[in-house]
């Protein structure tokens, strides 16, 4: 598979998001199943993995860490620090003191065994914390060889520049799709081309929902995330299923699905960009590898954009709690 940077960190164009194998969405999988998937991952090529310290909290570190030990010299693992944690697991809201950030990334090079980190994310910024002092405890831990490279995750461009002014960031991470499409405003992307740092777009399938197999009659557990999301409510399904038709056309013009399309347009974006869509079926990862060979040309593009711009995208991306943390 095509390499990409994320500024001096390379990895595969499209990476792995983990969260899902075994938390968040709908049914687990369980630890053997989810190291299988991981490991076919790896043996199509994916050389980039995504976890966080949070998700679970801490089973799915241990599932990632099991699974890439056999090929640790040849995959970038990232994860995540930034949340307070109870003893029970219980979230104690957003925590970035450098004490935590410390006791954070032991604990996850523990569950990843690993003698350091690859790519080690803020996961959310935290206002009661100078972006600053958060950048030189991770500069310390670079030092200390513990951790690789650093980035940031839903932060706003000017936390990205005061950040990268104290310790260069490799990566920013953020929502981006077909139907989230912020960053294209906000001037994240615009940071990024300018400081050389790479982005890394989590749910890039919008949550299932860009494959086309999730429609209004869909039922969602509700230990499911998107049971609470405004954008998978019936009504928001019901009128958002004018994107998937808009993409299901234009994808079967090119021979791809749907999924294919949303991942390929994502790759043409820019060169440093890298997806990482997850899924804990086999059919569903060697889809998403195919969008690697799905060719966009500038009218192809063009196309797109013109049948996107007479749909209207219904429902926040996220609910008004989790949108409360983002570094607006």
């Amino acid at each position: 598979m095509e390499k990409r940077n994320l500024g001096k960190l390379k990895v595969s164009a499209l990476g792995f998001g983990c969260m899902g194998l075994n938390t968040t969405y709908g049914q687990p999988l369980n630890h053997v199943d989810g190291v299988r998937m991981i490991h076919a991952a790896v043996e199509s090529g994916i050389t980039f993995f995504d976890t966080a310290e949070v998700y679970g909290p801490y089973i799915n570190e241990k599932l990632v860490g099991d699974a890439l030990a056999p090929f640790r010299d040849q995959v970038i693992i990232a994860t995540k620090f930034g949340f307070g944690l109870n003893p029970d697991g219980g979230r104690t809201g957003l925590d970035s003191r450098p004490k935590t950030i410390r006791k954070s990334v032991d604990g996850s090079l523990s569950r990843l065994k690993v003698d350091a980190i690859d790519l080690l994310y803020q996961h959310r910024v935290d206002p009661t914390v100078p972006i600053e002092d958060v950048a030189g405890e991770v500069g310390r831990l670079i030092a200390e060889g513990k951790v690789k490279h650093w980035g940031l995750s839903e932060a706003n461009a000017s936390t990205i520049r005061r950040a990268h002014t104290v310790q260069a960031l490799a990566a920013m991470q953020s929502e981006y799709s077909l139907w989230t499409r912020d960053v294209e405003q906000n001037g994240i992307l615009t940071a990024c081309e300018e400081l050389g740092i790479g982005f890394v777009p989590w749910s890039p399938l919008g949550a299932g929902f860009l494959t086309g197999a999730i429609t209004a009659e869909t039922k969602i557990a509700p230990t499911d995330f998107r049971a609470n999301g405004p954008r998978f409510s019936p009504e928001a399904r019901a009128a958002n299923m004018a994107l998937v038709d808009v993409l299901k056309r234009i994808a079967d013009g090119k021979g791809a699905t749907p999924a294919q399309l949303a991942l390929a347009w994502l790759l043409v974006q820019k060169p440093w960009i890298a997806p990482i869509p997850g899924t804990t079926k086999l059919h569903r990862l060697k889809e998403s590898l195919g969008a690697t060979e799905v060719v966009l040309t500038p009218i192809d593009l063009q196309a797109i954009e013109e049948a996107l711009s007479r749909i209207s995208i219904q429902g926040q991306r996220l609910h008004e709690g989790a949108l409360r943390m983002i570094d607006a």
